[in-house]
């Protein structure tokens, strides 16, 4: 059969190609209807007819593109022997959409600056997060009239930590924040931002109005809906969470996941704002969640290609932190070991990877790298040091290391003269027995506070503080001192109690001197002192000097003795009619039942004591026994036969009748 294929194929070969007009005009059907794959093989066709035929080429790289196959787009460009202007641009797009960044910038520097290679390259430095080089070009852009800008400019200035520009932006370009739904939901990012939550909230159902409005006049399916407004929904749940409405949340959050019907990136923020929520509680199926977002062909846990290309590295970084948090509560070493080694690498301008490995080593008790791990890097990066001497200390102090603690919190220049910063030193060094270094540090602060200009001045505090403890460790002239400087600037009572209570230690009289410029407590007279030590707990002393009373004392003494005790109205039992009281209780009701004089023992039966004896053991009848049995005393037959018998003792129980007869 094979030889007779081959006249067939011959024939085929020799018939001439279609009319390049023919062919165009099918690829342009192709592409109008989104069969890209169809569009490819068709210009493919064409450049085989026409190699150098450019409108061939350029489709066939934009058909590739929009069929996700960046690859072969790649390919083809770097193959052609004719290299178009655009061919760039094209580049730069396919390797933007690969998240290669970098790369993607290089290939826009030999491109013309227009308005769509400006855009691009606003999208790269917003994925890179360069925010500030973003909003240049967004404002560049502004007179060109570009349809929604704004809401790129919005999203820009919120990912920028410059979220209190956004309401003068959308004044400026004299936009509602309810123009779009796309608009609406930026600008309510911004709101929780700045923490006004109740705003943003409003704003975001009303986004969601406005977007389940719009896309049903576009007839959208349902489903197309919900995928478009889940970003809204997840924003939501997320502003319930922070108003404390965190049941309502979790509801929110377990309902779009297990909907399915939202993007993958309004999936993965579901996710993971729900294992944040719910912290070590059900651990299992937390880390089950976050499988989901996992790659399903890598054997430990890395993102799925679609999630790391859409995701914010600050999103991702809270997803792998995460990851890394519930493998430690669920006591899984190997697997947090693992994933923390890949952190650093994966976001190296991050402190949280250093700070989860430190964490996985103090889990291991390995508190004393954990130091070393923290130390190191702070001493290497002191521009992000901040974050890293405070876990460092917060170690230290839990491990019972207070001087490698206070050591960390000195090194953070800039809250030294905080008062909390102060208090955590001085606790610090004292449990550290650095007595002088703890008041080098509050005379430090002192210094700060005497010099600074601000209205919040600390500077009462931090002395009160650091006269309390210089009298703690005998320095009362010092405490002496600091008192005396606060009574002199400030004037306040407790300073100026502080102030006597001191000197009254080393210097009556001066101590007396300043007494007089208390008030007295109104309502009070003189107070004899002999008086006082005749009170109660105080061994009276014999002699003509305690004679005397004093008026105040007799007159508390008669009001004592005129006070009568209120009388109460006793609490009765509920439904208890003291009227009607009936009949009184038992007085015996108290007492074990074998201890009242009404009790009884209960009767046990006769037949039970009729065979006695060990087993086996011959057993007499009845009739058998002498009749002297029946004149001898039944007390002494009843002992008799207990002696006999091998097992406990048994009392016979009296019957009713002869009860009755006995009471006659």
């Amino acid at each position: 059969m094979a030889p007779k294929a081959k006249p067939a194929a011959a024939a085929a070969a020799s018939q001439p190609p279609p009319p390049l007009e023919d062919l165009f005009t099918t690829l342009d059907r192709h592409i109008n209807s989104f069969s890209f794959e169809n569009a490819v093989k068709l210009a493919d066709q064409i450049l085989v007819v026409a190699p150098a035929d450019e409108d061939a080429l350029r489709c066939k790289i934009v058909a590739l593109i929009k069929d996700d196959r960046l690859d072969l787009a790649l390919s083809a460009i770097r193959s052609s022997r004719t290299h178009l202007p655009d061919f760039d641009f094209l580049k730069a797009y396919c390797l933007y959409r690969q998240n290669k960044l970098n790369e993607a910038l290089e290939s826009l520097k030999t491109q013309e600056r227009t308005t769509e290679t400006m855009l691009l390259e606003a999208q790269i430095l917003y994925r890179l997060g360069k925010m500030d080089a973003c909003l240049d070009i967004y404002q560049k852009l502004q007179k060109s009239k570009i349809d929604n800008l704004e809401i790129n400019c919005v999203a820009s200035l919120v990912m920028g930590g410059r979220s209190s520009e956004v309401q003068g932006l959308l004044d400026s370009l004299r936009v509602k924040a309810t123009s779009s739904f796309e608009l609406a939901y930026n600008t309510a990012c911004s709101l929780i931002e700045r923490k006004k939550y109740t705003d943003a909230e409003q704003l975001l159902l009303s986004g969601r109005r406005i977007g389940q409005e719009v896309l049903m006049e576009d007839n959208l399916p349902d489903d197309e809906i919900e995928s478009e407004l889940a970003p809204l929904a997840v924003q939501l749940a997320y502003v319930q969470q922070l108003l404390g409405r965190k049941q309502d949340a979790i509801e929110a959050y377990i309902d779009i996941i297990k909907r399915d019907m939202a993007d993958e990136s309004s999936i993965a923020v579901a996710v993971n704002n729900l294992v944040s929520l719910r912290g070590p509680k059900d651990v299992s199926d937390s880390l089950r969640k976050l499988d989901r977002l996992k790659d399903k062909e890598a054997q430990n846990f890395q993102l799925a290609s679609e999630l790391d290309l859409k995701l914010p590295a600050k999103e991702k970084e809270a997803i792998y932190a995460n990851r890394v948090l519930l493998l430690l509560h669920a006591n899984k070493m190997d697997q947090a070991r693992e994933l923390v080694s890949r952190l650093p690498d994966m976001f190296p301008e991050s402190v949280i990877p250093i700070l989860l490995q430190a964490a996985v080593l103090v889990r291991e008790n390995k508190v004393g790298k954990a130091e070393e791990l923290l130390a190191q890097f702070a001493g290497k990066y002191p521009e992000k040091s901040k974050v890293v001497h405070l876990a460092r200390a917060q170690v230290a102090a839990a491990a019972g290391h207070p001087h490698i603690a206070a050591d960390s919190v000195a090194k953070i220049s800039d809250i030294q003269h905080m008062p909390a910063t102060v208090a955590t030193l001085v606790s610090l060094k004292e449990r550290a027995s650095d007595i002088e270094g703890a008041a080098a540090v509050l005379d430090s602060a002192i210094k700060w506070w005497s010099n600074a200009m601000t209205e919040d001045n600390k500077l009462n505090i931090i002395m009160q503080e650091a006269a309390s403890f210089k009298i703690r460790h005998g320095k009362e002239d010092d405490a002496a001192k600091l008192y005396e400087e606060l009574v002199k600037s400030q004037g306040g009572i407790e300073a100026l109690v502080g102030l006597v209570t001191t000197v009254a230690r080393t210097d009556v009289d001066k101590a007396e001197l300043y007494e007089k410029q208390l008030k007295a407590l109104p309502g009070l007279k003189e107070i004899d002192v002999d008086s006082l030590e005749r009170t109660s707990g105080v061994k009276q002393v014999d002699g003509p000097a305690h004679v005397g009373v004093t008026e105040s004392h007799e007159e508390g003494k008669n009001k004592t003795k005129a006070k009568k005790k209120r009388k109460r109205k006793p609490r009765y039992p509920k439904g208890f009619d003291p009227a009607n009281p009936g009949p009184p209780p038992d007085p015996e009701r108290w007492l074990p039942r074998r201890e009242r004089s009404t009790y009884r023992p209960k009767r046990k039966d006769k037949k039970a004591a009729q065979v006695r004896g060990a087993q086996g053991a011959v057993v007499r009848e009845k009739h058998d026994v002498g009749s002297s049995s029946n004149n001898s005393n039944p007390k002494a037959s009843l002992g008799a036969a207990s002696k006999g018998s091998s097992g406990p003792s048994q009392q016979s129980k009296p019957s009713s009748k002869s009860r009755k007869k006995s009471r006659n």
